[in-house]
């Protein structure tokens, strides 16, 4: 951390300075050789202000700014062999051992460690060594990085959740930083680090916090925390800069487009608010959000206005600092300089129904575009489906600039479980691999999906956050915002995230947004895609795992015991929610209801795979109490598996439905009332077809 408080100085960058390689063993890669420093700025006025550490994350004001490094890169974990051995066995998960320590990341500055995550921090010392130093000069327990207890590392710079733990407090080094963990093994993590050119006002981390330092952290978390229900004006806009409340207050018409701001002098839209949210929710996408800069021909941002705003398959599902919902309003904190004009317009698809009332709040600032600013740019893109072999691409441009941010939803083709949620980010820069990432929900700086209180439903963050977590629809997505972590390029981005815990083996539904500031527009075609193009997907068929995690509504009143067990058949273990009822319950037969989730309202036909076994009775299946005809028998002499029995139909709502079993007796050769169930199919019924009874 720089201890320069508000030091914002504007000096030129060196004419040429030497890239600084760091070349470890493993093949790291992780040290992206850009050029000479003039080079890599010969599209950028010299003029463009210094932001290190801290600053940063505090002066969104400078986030359009080309930024005046050398590289960017990432020391982690991943398997060098193209495999998913990202962490589990450690084996990875070092450069090389010195005594009794790994050393996680050894980088030649100046530079600063931009972000650090981890889904498995341990209480063993971290420990951080400057500029050639033999003693280090930080050194604390690798989990305390992120409790948010010890100074300068705070929260909100500091977190654990979504089963992630991070850190974006910068660390700055005028020479060097190695870091080590004084540990037998250590197994994901994620260290990102940007390298400057030696004019950069980089100060060596100083262990002596200031109550200047703190001053500039609290300053940084108020960033992180703003957004929602209030707005960021106050860092997002230069000094000086006067601002402006543009409203519209109006209809859209099917078919028709409106709108919300036009200028023709320059300036910059420090905050963009559109309401009700709940006008955009659609699994059509069929209301587009489109920004046109400068009077150009084409417009910079022509995307979903809800994917734009981080809704999930439709509905709003984002909460961070710069984009998101909060209560009844859709909202964004990105600066959006502009040179000349601005536009900014509302495009209804839909081709009939009612007008959608609409209200924006548009805060517009009289400071024009800088020549060292970038533009702001949103890319949507979707792959259904995703091509084996390949990963899925994000964005492939050329020019200069910098990402700023990502937002994944991703459906496999298998509901009922995630395995594509396995895959690596990958960004290539100026052609070279710059960050390999350790897993999917680890980019967006979660760890372990599919486990209770980890990556397993909605979390918010200023920066990062599960947007949804539904196994039975083989459904998650996620968002992550850089700040100081910036992926900046001079010539070439390609980011992308695979698909597969291995070559991109799996095929799925992918869409994306990507949030940039670039000099140049990004070289792919932004145009409205067809209606199938851009249409949510429900599954028909889904399958419910009660034996994990689907919600238990209610069970026997009488005695009984529910409980999870795996089951050895034909040599394997078999999982399943285990009911034992030791008679009739007190108000009819012994029952088991559990909470099923369905994303469009219909009849289903209801099927289960169970074990029948020589303790097993007679279950039928009733919704509201209403009894089906048919009961299914699972006694069997000895014990099995049993897939697809049909159990009936029911009317389901879209969201939560309770699905009640009840186990109406028992075979006169069956020892008891017992229920082993291993999952619940609901299979949507076509809307031609009658009602089919078993």
């Amino acid at each position: 951390m720089t201890d320069r408080d508000n030091q914002f100085s504007h000096t030129r960058v060196a004419s040429r300075a030497s890239v600084r390689a760091n070349t470890h063993i493993h093949e790291l890669i992780l040290l992206i050789a850009i050029g000479t420093a003039s080079a890599a700025t010969q599209s950028v006025p010299q003029e463009v202000p210094w932001s290190v550490g801290v600053d940063q994350i505090r002066r969104l004001d400078l986030l359009p700014a080309m930024r005046r490094t050398i590289s960017i890169g990432a020391v982690t974990s991943y398997d060098r062999t193209g495999g998913n051995d990202d962490g589990f066995s450690g084996k990875y998960s070092f450069i090389r051992k010195e005594g009794d320590g790994l050393v996680i990341a050894d980088l030649k500055g100046p530079g600063c460690i931009t972000r650090i995550h981890t889904p498995t921090p341990t209480d063993d010392p971290l420990e951080f060594y400057f500029d050639g130093e033999s003693t280090p000069r930080l050194r604390l327990p690798f989990r305390q990085l992120f409790t948010g207890q010890t100074a300068p590392f705070l929260r909100p710079l500091v977190n654990i959740a979504a089963g992630g733990c991070y850190s974006y407090v910068p660390i700055l080094y005028q020479k060097s930083c190695k870091v080590v963990l004084r540990a037998p093994m250590l197994q994901f993590y994620d260290l990102n680090f940007v390298v400057y050119p030696d004019a950069a006002p980089v100060r060596t981390y100083n262990p002596e916090v200031t109550a200047a330092d703190l001053r500039a952290i609290e300053a940084a978390g108020e960033v992180l925390n703003g957004g929602g229900s209030s707005d960021l004006t106050a860092y997002n806009v230069p000094p000086g800069t006067r601002l402006k409340t543009h409203r519209f207050d109006g209809v859209l018409q099917p078919g028709k487009s409106v709108m919300l701001f036009e200028t023709r002098r320059g300036g910059r839209i420090a905050s963009l608010r559109l309401s009700p949210a709940e006008a955009f929710v659609s699994k059509d996408r069929d209301i587009f959000l489109r920004i046109t800069w400068d009077k150009d021909r084409l417009p910079s941002i022509l995307c979903p206005a809800g994917d734009f705003f981080g809704y999930a398959w439709g509905k709003p599902a984002m909460g961070s600092c710069l984009l998101g919902t909060s209560t009844t309003t859709n909202y964004c904190n990105f600066p959006m300089p502009f040179s000349r004009s601005a536009k900014v317009e509302l495009v209804s698809l839909r081709q009939g129904g009612s007008a959608v009332s609409v209200r924006s709040d548009i805060v517009v600032g009289d400071t024009a575009k800088r020549p060292y600013e970038g533009r702001f740019y949103a890319v949507w893109n979707r792959e259904n489906p995703t091509t084996e072999g390949k990963p899925f691409t994000y964005l492939e441009t050329s020019g200069r600039g910098h990402i700023v941010g990502l937002a994944l939803q991703a459906q496999g083709k298998e509901p009922g479980s995630t395995p594509f949620f396995e895959g690596d980010d990958i960004t290539t820069i100026d052609g070279e691999m710059a960050i390999h990432g350790t897993g999917s929900e680890d980019s967006f700086n979660g760890g372990w999906y599919d486990v209770p209180g980890r990556w397993d439903g909605p979390v918010a963050l200023p920066l990062s956050g599960c947007m949804l977590y539904q196994k039975h629809l083989g459904r998650t997505g996620g968002y992550r915002f850089m700040i100081g972590d910036a992926y900046s390029y001079h010539k070439s981005i390609l980011q992308t995230i695979e698909h597969a815990p291995e070559k991109n083996l799996g095929i799925a539904d992918y869409c994306a947004m990507t949030y940039l500031y670039s000099f140049d527009r990004p070289n792919l075609e932004l145009a409205i895609p067809s209606l199938k193009e851009r249409q949510v997907v429900d599954p028909e068929k889904m399958t419910f795992s009660p034996h994990w995690n689907l919600p238990v509504s209610s069970f026997c009143l009488g005695d009984a015991t529910l409980g999870r067990k795996a089951v050895q058949i034909e040599g394997k273990p078999v999982r399943c929610l285990s009911l034992r009822p030791k008679g009739d319950d007190f108000f009819g037969p012994p029952f088991l209801t559990l909470v099923c989730d369905v994303p469009v309202e219909g009849r289903y036909r209801v099927l289960i795979d169970a074990i029948p076994g020589p303790d097993c009775g007679k279950v039928r299946l009733l919704q509201d109490v209403s009894g089906q005809d048919h009961t299914v028998d699972l006694y069997a002499e000895g014990v099995s598996r049993a897939d697809g029995l049909l159990l009936g139909e029911v009317e389901a709502q879209e969201g939560n439905n309770n699905l009640m079993f009840s186990i109406v007796g028992k075979n006169n050769a069956s020892s008891a009332l017992g229920f082993d169930l291993i999952n619940i199919i609901l299979e949507k019924v076509p809307a031609s077809k009658g009602a089919h009874r078993p």
